[in-house]
C-alpha cells in the first residue's frame, strides 16, 4: 500500500514491487560483492568506492541496491551493466533471507546511515562481513535511535567496520554501539569523485546557449517552502541585474508539477528542461525539472544555493558545487553537513543566510564581483583537493576483511 501510494506521484514506484519483497531471479552464482545506496545523493558518494571495487575485484560481481527508483536510475546511467542492480528488501526476515540466498554476497557495503536489524543481524549469523561506509550520524538522528537503545546497540555491535565522515559522526555511532576498534574516521568518499572532462563540456555549452555574460545561479535540490524564499530573493535580484536566471532544481520529482504551477501563479517567465523549451534572453527562470543532472547544472552557475537548509530537513551535499569552483550558500539548517558546511565556510567558500533579503544580497555581491566569486570559488576547489583520499582508506579497511 505504501509503494501505491508513492507511486501515484512517482509511476515508477509501482514496477519491480517483488525485489522488494525479496523475490527475483538469482543476481550472482557467489562471492558477489553488495554495495547499498539508498537514492542519487548516495549512489554519488558510493561511485568513487564501485570504481574501485571494479578494479580491485574484476571478477567478482557486484550487486547494487537502492531505495528508490531514482536512486536506481543514477545507477544504470553510471555503470549500465557493469553491475547487477535490485532494489533492497524491506527489513522483514523472510525478504531478507531471499535476498542474502540470491545475491550470494561475500561482503555488504552499507553506504551513510542505513540500520536495519533484521538485515545487520542475518549477515552476521550468515558469516557476511558488513562494512558501513561514508557513515554519518546526525544529533537529530541518533536521538532517534537512542529511543531503541538495547536494538541499535545489539545491531551496530555486529558490524565489522565502520569508515565515518567525520570526527563528530565517528562519536555518536561509538555511543550508539559501534565498538571503537571497529571505527575509522575516514572523510567522505564524494570528494574523491572526479569531474569527467565530458561533463565540464557538457555545462560549458549549455552556459554559452543561455548567454556567457549573463549572470546565473542556481538553487539545488530544494524542498516545500524553500521556492518561495529563492523567488523572492531572484524577484530582488532582478532589479539591480534584469538580465539574470535562476536554474531551480526541486529535490523530488513528485513536485515538479507543484513548482511548475507555482511559477505560472506567480507569473514568472519560465522554461521547463523536461520537455525541451529553450532559454531565450527574457527567461528569468529555468525549472530543471530531471533527474541526475545536477552535477553537470552546477558546472553552469556563477552561485549555487544549496537546498533543504533554509527548512528543518538539514541540508544536502555542497562538495559537486564547490568542485566545481562555484560559490555556495546554504541556509541555517545543514545539520545533515555540518562537518563539511563548516569547513567550507571556515575556507571562506561558503556563507550562510537565513532569508530572501540575504540571500539576494549575497548574490549581488557575487555576480556583480567577477575577482571576488572567482576567488570565493578557487578555495572551495582547493578544500576539495586537501579531503581527496577517503576512498582508499575504505578500501584498505575492505581488504583486510575480503582479501584481493
Amino acid at each position: 500500500m505504501r509503494l501505491f501510494v508513492k507511486s501515484l506521484k512517482s509511476p515508477a514506484y509501482r514496477e519491480r514491487w517483488h525485489e522488494r519483497l525479496g523475490f527475483g531471479q538469482e543476481l550472482a552464482a557467489s562471492g558477489a560483492i553488495w554495495v547499498h545506496a539508498v537514492s542519487v545523493g548516495e549512489v554519488q558518494a558510493a561511485a568513487p568506492v564501485i570504481r574501485l571495487l571494479r578494479e580491485t575485484y574484476p571478477r567478482r560481481p557486484l550487486v547494487i541496491t537502492t531505495t528508490t527508483p531514482t536512486g536506481a536510475d543514477q545507477v544504470m546511467k553510471l555503470f549500465g551493466d557493469q553491475v547487477i542492480h535490485t532494489y533492497v528488501p524491506y527489513d522483514l526476515p523472510d525478504a531478507v533471507a531471499r535476498f542474502l540466498h540470491r545475491s550470494r554476497p561475500q561482503l555488504a557495503l552499507i553506504m551513510e546511515t542505513e540500520v536495519w536489524p533484521n538485515l545487520f543481524h542475518s549477515c552476521q549469523r550468515q558469516g557476511i562481513p558488513l562494512l558501513m561506509i561514508n557513515a554519518r550520524m546526525s544529533e537529530q538522528s541518533a536521538r532517534g535511535y537512542r529511543r531503541l537503545a538495547a536494538l541499535t546497540r545489539s545491531t551496530l555491535n555486529g558490524v565489522s567496520a565502520v569508515a565515518a565522515q567525520a570526527e563528530a559522526d565517528a562519536e555518536r555511532l561509538i555511543a550508539l554501539g559501534v565498538p571503537q576498534n571497529r571505527l575509522k574516521v575516514t572523510g567522505n568518499t564524494k570528494f574523491d569523485a572526479q569531474l569527467a572532462a565530458s561533463l565540464r563540456e557538457q555545462a560549458e555549452s549549455e552556459r554559452l546557449a543561455w548567454g556567457i555574460q549573463r549572470p546565473v545561479w542556481i538553487a539545488a535540490s530544494t524542498h516545500e517552502g524553500e521556492e518561495a524564499v529563492i523567488l523572492e530573493a531572484h524577484r530582488q535580484l532582478l532589479t539591480q541585474r534584469p538580465e539574470a536566471l535562476l536554474v531551480l532544481v526541486p529535490r523530488h520529482p513528485e513536485r515538479f508539477e507543484s513548482v511548475a504551477a507555482m511559477l505560472e501563479g506567480d507569473g514568472w517567465n519560465y522554461s521547463r528542461r523536461s520537455i525541451h523549451q529553450p532559454v531565450e534572453g527574457n527567461t528569468q527562470v529555468y525549472l530543471a525539472d530531471t533527474m541526475g543532472e545536477l552535477q553537470f547544472l552546477f558546472g553552469t552557475a556563477d552561485a549555487a544555493f544549496i537546498g533543504g537548509s533554509l527548512v528543518p530537513v538539514g541540508g544536502h551535499n555542497p562538495i559537486e558545487a564547490a568542485a566545481f569552483g562555484v560559490p555556495v550558500l546554504f541556509g541555517p539548517y545543514r545539520h545533515n553537513f555540518s562537518d563539511i558546511s563548516s569547513q567550507l565556510i571556515s575556507q571562506g567558500a561558503a556563507r550562510e543566510v537565513g532569508s530572501a533579503d540575504s540571500l539576494a544580497q549575497v548574490l549581488a555581491l557575487l555576480l556583480n564581483d567577477v575577482q571576488f566569486r572567482q576567488q570565493w570559488g578557487e578555495q572551495g576547489k582547493a578544500l576539495v583537493e586537501a579531503n581527496r583520499g577517503a576512498r582508499d582508506m575504505v578500501l584498505a579497511m575492505i581488504r583486510q576483511v575480503l582479501p584481493v
